[in-house]
């Protein structure tokens, strides 16, 4: 339920949220009223209260004006002449903040990277407000705004996402008379070109990185970027490609969305919660999107709704670490009290004026409004399927794990499972995170899983509605990892010890997956002692508990865990006859809420055989069956009376077998 004072839904305009522009101008005050609250005295330093991050308390303060601004620009953008006095506020910071005399002054760029991020948020804020926050600043601010952000020009900043900020900032520079580089610019597009995938993908840098960054960083600063250079024509042919491929990646992306609004829970940074909005607005404010606007505008609505329903933000305006609700585990290191504020991507739409026509269009249906889905994701390598009985949508991924093919390092639970969904979260604080179990095919050795990062993809396919995919790698264990800070992509393993090469084929329709696992048969791969271990989706609710389901007429038995509305269960349906079954329940081990139970399976391994499990989030009961053809095709009968002919060998990946 919201914390926050709404206005009166409109069922006729937004038959799938309620939401006018007015709701999202609520949030949008809300915010803006709790960062006026923690401000210090200049107004230039918003300290929210809560400990600081890992950049330290002032670089905190500086993340809760910048990023605050951003949403004030966009508010600010979309009625100037009502927002005189928000204005007024930020520009007063604005000339503390650059002073560099000032007690209440901002770190640099040049002083702390961080503040090359934050710079980003300054500059597009500063172009957004050029007639209002820009206008009432004084020569003398304007020309140390000038030299603040110019600290960034010729500056360093990891090969990723982070190439918009210098391109942003070097772009508003120019803008207005400062700094600007031309090799500057030709690196950074040099390097966001290299990132480049089909359909529209973007990857966050040189591995298989793909996650909220694909929509809320990537294609959300050219848009920006595009507004800032309207006219040239030395930029039409790139700004063209870049709106061509904002519609591509929405194609996919807009299949993401579960039917209560909730983004996929996967990738870093999840803190920004409904930033995740952010590119179904930057295709409104190019103004050649293909998509129907009433249909970007619900997806917009449904994702930031969904936070605000839940008490995100909370009647105090704030934005918590967290989630739905404060939880601190959710934090990456580079996470402070002013994180969370980037949040106001998912916002630009306010920046539109009341007579945008965006505004007026009737909502109309997301992929998931619209009945039960499957849709192959190949460039992250997902097989996506919507279900409308639930509304949930979930992925089996075998393509993305933040990774180089052959890396063998740990897992990063945000990356590697074989699942993500709109309904879960994967274990994220506990010891589960080291060694884990949901979402898993694993070997334990000495009582640890091992790990699959670093693992070759195999065929992506659909076929009569159902989704095929595969991928393999070496079993591997971390022994020791490197002391470095975990940005959420993962650890570094100093000492890694090998196991055998496991082949994991998915079969997908509905709330089902039929999963093949093979362990092939290698001279010292295998050890004695050693177990497979098969884990299912962990469902984390107040009143989760495991789920009965002795009763089912299977070969191998099975083990679930249930709530009020939703079953995760896994069930052996081929060469798993001397199984054990459990559900593993554990205690604020994610964020959406206190108990989370993980059904599994396990056996002792066998080689160059494959067997078979289902695995269930949803609310269907009846269960895909499994009949063996020949030794390697079997004959899966799902619920809905859809058979398929599956040959897991045709799927797999290529994993070359090299020395153990």
């Amino acid at each position: 339920m919201s914390a926050l004072l709404l206005p009166a839904e409109d069922p006729t305009l937004s038959p799938y949220t309620g939401w006018t522009r007015e709701h999202w101008l609520a949030v949008a005050d809300a915010i803006l009223d709790g960062a006026a609250r923690h401000a210090g005295p200049a107004q230039s330093l918003i300290r929210y209260p809560g400990r600081s991050g890992g950049y330290g308390a002032d670089v905190d303060a500086l993340e809760g004006f910048s990023r605050t601004f951003m949403l004030a620009a966009f508010r600010i953008a979309g009625d100037p002449t009502g927002t005189t006095a928000l204005a007024e506020r930020y520009a007063r910071g604005f000339t503390a903040g650059v002073d560099p005399q000032s007690p209440e002054r901002w770190l640099r760029p040049d002083e702390v990277d961080q503040a090359k991020v934050e710079a980003a948020a300054l500059a597009l804020g500063l172009h957004l407000t050029r007639d209002t926050v820009w206008a009432q600043l004084s020569d003398r601010t304007k020309a140390q705004t000038i030299d603040y952000l110019g600290a960034f020009v010729g500056g360093s900043y990891p090969p990723n996402n982070w190439a918009w900020f210098r391109l942003i900032v070097e772009q508003f520079l120019h803008s207005v008379g400062g700094p600007f580089s031309a090799a500057d610019q030709a690196e950074d597009f040099a390097l966001l070109d290299s990132f480049d995938r089909e359909g529209g993908w973007i990857a966050d840098g040189a591995g298989r990185a793909f996650d909220h960054y694909s929509g809320w960083a990537l294609p959300f600063y050219p848009m920006i970027w595009a507004d800032m250079v309207a006219g040239d024509a030395r930029h039409e042919a790139r700004i063209a490609r870049y709106r061509a491929r904002l519609d591509d990646y929405l194609d996919d992306a807009l299949h993401l969305i579960g039917a209560d609004g909730a983004p996929l829970f996967q990738g870093r940074s999840l803190t920004y919660r409904f930033a995740s909005a952010g590119p179904a607005w930057a295709a409104v404010l190019s103004g050649t999107s293909r998509h129907d606007l009433g249909m970007l505008r619900r997806a917009a609505s449904g994702q930031v709704k969904h936070f605000v329903q839940h008490g995100a933000p909370g009647a105090d305006g704030i934005l918590s670490l967290g989630w739905h609700h404060p939880w601190r585990p959710m934090a990456q290191n580079y996470s402070g009290q002013g994180s969370p504020y980037w949040a106001a991507k998912g916002m630009l739409g306010i920046a539109l004026p009341a007579a945008h026509p965006v505004w007026a269009a009737t909502e109309s249906a997301l992929p998931i409004d619209t009945g039960s889905f499957t849709r192959l994701l190949a460039v992250p390598g997902w097989l996506a399927s919507g279900t409308s009985e639930d509304g949930i949508v979930r992925v089996v991924n075998h393509g993305t794990d933040h990774r180089l093919e052959g890396d063998l390092q740990p897992d990063a639970p945000l990356y590697a499972k074989l699942g993500y969904s709109t309904a879960t979260a994967p274990v994220l604080a506990g010891p589960g995170v080291a060694d884990p179990l949901d979402g898993v095919v694993a070997l334990m050795r000495g009582g640890r899983p091992s790990h699959r990062s670093g693992f070759t993809v195999g065929t992506l396919r659909e076929e009569d509605g159902t989704l095929l995919g595969a991928s393999g790698g070496r079993a591997h264990w971390p022994l020791e990892l490197d002391a470095g800070p975990d940005h959420g992509v993962g650890t570094t393993a100093v000492r890694t010890e090998t196991g055998p090469i496991i082949d994991i084929v998915s079969a997908v329709r509905g709330p089902w997956e039929v999963r093949f696992v093979r362990i092939r048969e290698e001279p010292g791969a295998l050890q004695d002692g050693d177990e497979l271990r098969i884990g299912g989706w962990a469902l984390s609710a107040e009143d989760v508990a495991a789920e009965d389901v002795a009763a089912e007429p299977l070969a191998g038995g099975g083990a679930g865990a249930a709530d009020r509305s939703r079953r995760s269960r896994i069930l052996a349906l081929h060469g798993l006859l001397s199984a054990s079954t459990g559900v593993h329940i554990e205690d604020e081990a994610t964020p959406l809420a206190t108990r989370t139970a993980i059904p599994w399976v396990s056996a002792p391994p066998q080689t160059t055989t494959w067997i078979a499990v289902a695995v269930l989030l949803g609310t269907e009961s009846a269960a895909p069956t499994l009949s063996t053809l020949t030794d390697d095709a079997w004959r899966i009968g799902w619920p809905d009376g859809t058979q398929l002919v599956v040959r897991p060998d045709d799927l797999a990946a290529p994993v070359t077998p090299s020395p153990v």
